[in-house]
């Protein structure tokens, strides 16, 4: 099929007799956008025609799906391509395709401006990078059309959506210097066309050779045709004196398929190579780096499906944002039906890429359906299982490659503990932490290593969650347990607080906070404490009482404790009371959290408590710099911080 036809032709000359023209300023994020476009230092450039090639494949895709309740929108022309010429002499470059096509509304909100949360995220990333000469991960943040200014000082973008009048056609045009004209135009022919004149060191990509290369290297496996001008044939001696008549333009070039096109999840695994495997990721991720973790599969029985799954070696800038998912499509028969990955991989998953085909559902499925139909959540679940289990395999057999992927996606991971009770235990025993005994700041210790190492008389699997590590494995609540050789879980990841709350036993041990409630040390042999004389118990139970007196708003109790060793105090949360911790994050998400008072613990047996006289008229700054520093202790921040200083001066000069 040639993209060039009679009624095309007549078209390019009705494009100069516009219904309406107006000239738009970009959206300021755009025009910054393009000036780091424009102005950047990538070598890559040539990722430019992935893009438009990708965006082209999107729109013939989407065109498909919806002509199979509407075919009025095929318009007598049911085979779909994507067409890319080059004219050397005019250095242009045009990738024209057959697709769904934009009306004017869709031009201007899709190309004037970025109606997306994570522009700011994309510049910013792009402006770290831009002296790297890496710019895959352009197509993450669809942004990929603005890629031809990467080589383009003008860019013509021709189109008119499937199923509307020829008049309602689209012609925008722009330098990318931060303004960009607009024009109803009369097309007869839907789809969408880019005319993109080449800037004058950027020439190679006029080259045939060159395009197809990229084609080979980018899009091979993309199953709309791409069409390129057939290549002359070579002259024989024997042909050589034959006289052959020009082709007359009407009648069009001669053009051939570049592209395999093949969908390579339908063959047999032992046929694809790891190259292959890394190309296709990078067409549906965007990113040049290899996967860590492959996993294909083909099921066969009531439900007939493939699965094409991956692990990617670093986290997606987007890792965060819960809405902004199209981490897995979804085909019927090789046909693209949606890219909703909610439907098919929990949240928990997100940063899973990859596909599944499925043999059994109808084509024209709608979002509804997706959501309601119990094939797709038998997939679904047999998709999780089958990524919880390669990844479990691959933490026993290589367990340094392992430990990589929980630092790129470990957080997210424990999400799947409150999300996915089915698989809770799968996931936490995937999960791993950095304790008292292992590689500092570092998360590679798993609770079957825990328990595995804990002493026979030890019932608890402890832990201690905090704001970062370093607050962490610095808290005076460690000290008893360093000093009678407890290892202690030191959790400091946000999610950390929901993860325990909703996991609480592993392996029949039960997950205990050592900064809360009463610490019960029944199953560690306890040393003797000294005993005290009735004398000195009745002095230091005087100096608890009047503690309570001057800490009575800010606390629920004062008691001495046995989890200290070298540190004065310390809070702890009553058993049934919020921590800490997890108030400070829920205010700071912005939600309200239930103020609930701690409990102050003091150390009998430091020399600062020894020294406290009950009736002292210091007695009241004491009292009130021990609970500072507890609360500092725990990484909170203090509501007076003037006063404490003020505080500390006047007991520094007693």
């Amino acid at each position: 099929m040639s993209p060039k036809t009679k009624s095309e032709s007549k078209s390019k000359k009705a494009r100069t007799s516009t219904l309406t023209s107006e000239t738009r300023s970009f959206q300021a994020e755009v025009k910054q956008l393009l000036n780091l476009m424009i102005h950047s230092l990538y070598s890559n450039k040539e990722i430019f025609l992935r893009e438009l090639i990708s965006n082209a494949s999107d729109a013939c895709d989407k065109l498909r799906f919806a002509s199979l309740t509407d075919k009025t929108l095929l318009e007598d022309e049911e085979d779909l391509g994507i067409w890319i010429s080059a004219d050397q002499e005019k250095k242009t470059i045009i990738i024209r395709d057959n697709g769904i096509g934009m009306d004017y509304d869709e031009v201007v909100e899709d190309i004037g401006t970025i109606a997306r949360s994570g522009t700011r995220a994309f510049i910013e990333k792009m402006e770290s990078e831009k002296s790297s000469g890496n710019a895959d991960f352009i197509g993450q943040f669809g942004v990929g059309f603005y890629s031809c200014f990467l080589v383009g000082k003008q860019v013509t973008l021709i189109t008119r959506k499937a199923g509307t009048e020829s008049k309602t056609g689209v012609m925008w045009s722009s330098d990318g210097t931060g303004e960009y004209t607009i024009s109803s135009i009369d097309r007869p022919n839907r789809g969408t066309e880019i005319i993109i004149h080449l800037k004058d060191d950027d020439d190679q990509y006029v080259k045939d050779y060159r395009i197809r290369s990229i084609i080979e290297k980018y899009s091979d496996h993309i199953s709309i045709p791409i069409l390129m001008p057939k290549e002359p044939e070579p002259v024989t001696e024997e042909s050589e004196g034959d006289e052959k008549p020009e082709s007359k333009p009407e009648e069009g070039e001669q053009w051939e398929v570049v592209n395999r096109g093949s969908a390579l999840w339908a063959r047999p695994k032992k046929e694809i190579s790891e190259e292959e495997y890394t190309t296709f990721y990078s067409s549906l991720s965007y990113d040049s780096t290899a996967p860590v973790l492959t996993i294909h599969n083909r099921v066969e029985g009531k439900l007939d499906y493939i699965s094409l799954f991956f692990v990617p070696a670093t986290a997606p800038f987007d890792l965060w944002d819960r809405e902004q998912r199209q981490g897995i499509k979804l085909y019927v028969r090789r046909i693209f039906i949606s890219d909703d990955a909610k439907t098919l991989m929990p949240n928990y998953l997100r940063f899973v890429r990859g596909l599944v085909d499925c043999a059994d559902l109808p084509l024209n499925v709608s979002r509804e359906f997706l959501q309601q139909n119990r094939d797709i959540d038998k997939i679904r679940q047999a998709s999780v299982k089958r990524v919880l289990g390669e990844l479990k395999k691959l933490s026993e057999s290589d367990n340094e490659t392992y430990n990589k992927i929980w630092k790129e996606f470990g957080k997210v991971l424990k999400e799947g503990v409150v999300e996915d009770h089915e698989n809770r235990k799968s996931i936490a025993e995937l999960a791993r932490f950095s304790t008292t005994k292992g590689d500092g700041e570092s998360q590679t210790v798993s609770l079957n290593q825990y328990v595995d190492r804990m002493p026979m008389s030890q019932k608890h699997i402890y832990y201690l969650t905090a704001e970062s590590h370093m607050a962490a494995s610095s808290s005076p609540h460690l000290e008893i347990f360093k000093k009678k050789d407890i290892e202690v879980l030191l959790l400091s990841d946000p999610v950390d607080e929901w993860f325990v709350s909703h996991f609480t036993e592993f392996r029949d041990k039960a997950l205990k906070s050592i900064a809360r409630g009463d610490l019960e040390l029944d199953d560690i042999k306890e040393e003797e404490t000294e005993k005290k004389t009735e004398e000195e118990q009745a002095a230091q139970n005087t100096l608890i009482q009047k503690i309570k007196e001057v800490l009575d708003e800010t606390v629920k109790d004062v008691r001495f404790t046995n989890r200290l060793v070298d540190s004065p105090s310390c809070l702890i949360a009553d058993e049934m009371d919020m921590g800490g911790n997890m108030e400070r994050i829920l205010k700071a998400i912005g939600q309200e959290a239930p103020t609930a008072k701690p409990i102050l613990e003091i150390n009998p047996d430091h020399t600062l408590i020894k020294r406290m006289d009950p009736e002292g008229e210091e007695l009241e700054d004491w009292a009130k710099l021990l609970f500072d520093q507890a609360l500092l202790a725990e990484g909170a921040t203090l509501n007076n911080p003037g006063e404490f200083v003020k505080r500390v001066n006047r007991l520094l000069i007693l």
